[in-house]
Order: structure tokens, then sequence, then C-alpha cells
């Protein structure tokens, strides 16, 4: 598995070695030894399954309580994955990495504890499994306004349709100190 560094560094994008030949291909998604390699040990405990239907824009969201380290892979069609840096601290505070991720590429995108998280989907519709290194506690929930101006995220779809929820999260510049990383 090849681990590249994205433009935030902590955010990796992973891409699998895929044994393909007359029958199909085979790949291994996850291998907790190759993210420790990198210096990240992570232990995952719940594992979750979106369907989105084309145009859909899922997030921002992230867990203030309970935070967790993610790892995302399509497994039917594309999305746009988005990781906002929400740690105060970091020099990439308020700035995004945006990757596709589809069933052909089959590439992973790991975001660690700090970041929100969104998608938006390329395709007629995706399929996404992500990893979670804590249980989802509503509690904690917190997110960000999908289309804040001052991250500039370009979200590649046309008519997006967004959650009522996601319409109504905070701008970055309004998100209270208490739910910053």
């Amino acid at each position: 598995m090849e681990i590249v560094k994205t433009d935030i560094p902590d955010v990796l994008l992973l891409k699998p070695k895929v044994y393909k030949d007359e029958r199909g291909f085979f790949l291994e998604t996850y291998r907790e030894e190759h993210l420790k390699e990198k210096n990240i040990d992570v232990h995952f405990v719940q594992d979750n399954l979106s369907k989105s239907q084309k145009n859909t824009v899922r997030g921002l969201h992230y867990q203030i309580e309970r935070q967790q380290d993610k790892l995302l892979m399509v497994m039917q069609g594309a999305i746009l994955d988005v990781a906002v840096d929400l740690r105060e601290d970091s020099p990439t505070f308020g700035e995004h990495v945006a990757m596709e991720l589809s069933a052909e590429n089959k590439h992973q995108m790991f975001i660690p504890k700090g970041f929100a998280h969104g998608f938006s989907v390329l395709t007629d519709d995706a399929l996404v499994y992500y990893k979670c290194s804590d249980y989802y506690y509503p509690e904690g929930e917190r997110g960000l306004l999908w289309d804040d101006p001052e991250l500039g995220i370009d979200w590649k779809v046309a008519d997006p349709i967004i959650s009522e929820k996601d319409q109504h999260q905070p701008r970055l510049s309004e998100i209270k100190e208490d739910d910053l990383f």
C-alpha cells in the first residue's frame, strides 16, 4: 500500500495495491501495520456504510466529544472527499483537503481527529464505507457550514442536495472556541 501525505500532512491518501486478473481484482482495504509504519496508531471500533444520490453534499461534520479518526473508501461510484482542519494551533487551521475517491481508483482517505469531514457525490450514486476510531456520539456532534465562503470548497456539483441540518451549521468564524480542537 502506498501512503501519500496531502497538502495537510496529517490527512493521508492511501493507494492500496490492486491485484487484477481475468476474474476481477483483490485488494487489502485495511491493514493496521501500514498505518503504524507512518506512526499512526489507531484502533477502529465502528464501520459505517452510506449510500447517496448524485449532487448530495454530506457534511461538514465532526465530534468534539468522542473524537474520531476516519478511514474512507468508495465501493460504488465516486465522491469528492473533504477534510477541514479545525485544530486551533495548526498552521493549516481553516484549510481543507479535497480528494476524489472512487470505486475505480480504489483510493482511501485517512482523516485524523481534529478535522470536519464531508463529501459530495459525483456519480449517479455512491456507496461510501468508512471506519471510525470511536463510536458515534450525537451529543458531541458538531458541524460547519458546507458552503462557508471562508473555506472556499469547490464541491464539484451543480445543484447540491443538502440536508436541513447541514444548511444551518455555523461558519468557521462563528464556531465557539470550545467547539474547536
